[in-house]
């Protein structure tokens, strides 16, 4: 039911209780982004999460971050392997977000390469699409402007909240977190063939520093309600794609050592 309450400018509106979630295209599996909106701007917003089963097992690690939990359990890891899964998961992240934004030619092709790099294509087969997605998605003018100003998040703050990963080294808004995602996923597709073992150190897996007991994923979470407030509802979902947490990561047995 909605209910009045004065809004930024001082007027007399309704105050509407919408959730997002937990099952939407390109969306979180299991979040639920509770809101109150004034007009279309949001005005609070609190995330809830459906509970996930326990995982029993090394097989039903969360996908996306196995790798560095291997490596967090002390097995030795080739750096190839690493980073594909780096360079993948960058590109299925961006397949959601540009796929939210309107441009389903450019999340197709995201996809195509992130499940291309999956199988385990060589670099000398895929570098050039990779080029030419990130050049395309770069240089278009109409998505920096869709993204551009939405989602600020510091590097300052993301320190003071736990982030880790892209959204820290970004230091910025929706576009931002984009680029960072773009370089990355260049980057790490030219160590795919690096058979040398990962360090057993870095426990940076693709949403941040993996860690028992405050996976990455639960740090964005942590991020997102004063991220979208203030937000018009419409762009509350290009937010948290920009974020992209993973929920498979707060599952019981998604955790590292170390």
């Amino acid at each position: 039911m909605a209910e009045r309450d004065d809004d930024r400018d001082g007027l007399r509106l309704d105050r509407l209780h919408l959730r997002l979630g937990p099952a939407l295209p390109d969306w979180p599996t299991g979040l639920v982004l509770d809101v109150a909106v004034q007009g279309d701007v949001i005005q609070r917003a609190e995330t809830l999460v459906v509970a996930a089963p326990a995982r029993t097992g090394a097989a039903r690690l969360p996908f996306w971050s196995a790798p560095w939990l291997f490596v967090g359990d002390g097995s030795t890891v080739p750096t190839g392997v690493v980073e594909r899964r780096r360079c993948a998961a960058h590109l299925d992240s961006l397949g959601r977000l540009l796929s939210i934004a309107g441009w389903a030619h450019q999340a197709g092709r995201a996809r195509a390469l992130r499940d291309a790099v999956l199988v385990g294509a060589m670099v000398t087969d895929v570098d050039d699409d990779v080029r030419r997605f990130a050049r395309r998605v770069r240089s278009s003018r109409l998505l920096r402007g869709l993204l551009t100003g939405l989602g600020h998040l510091s590097a300052a703050r993301a320190g003071e909240l736990g982030v880790t990963g892209p959204a820290l080294i970004a230091d910025g808004d929706v576009w931002d977190r984009l680029l960072v995602w773009l370089d990355e996923t260049q980057r790490s597709l030219k160590a795919a063939h690096d058979g040398r073992p990962w360090p057993s150190h870095d426990l940076n897996g693709p949403r941040g520093r993996l860690a028992a007991e405050h996976p990455p994923s639960q740090r964005l979470l942590r991020a997102l309600p004063e991220l979208v407030t203030g937000a018009e509802f419409a762009c509350a979902r290009l937010i948290v794609a920009s974020l992209d947490p993973d929920l498979d990561e707060l599952a019981p047995t998604a955790v590292a050592h170390g």
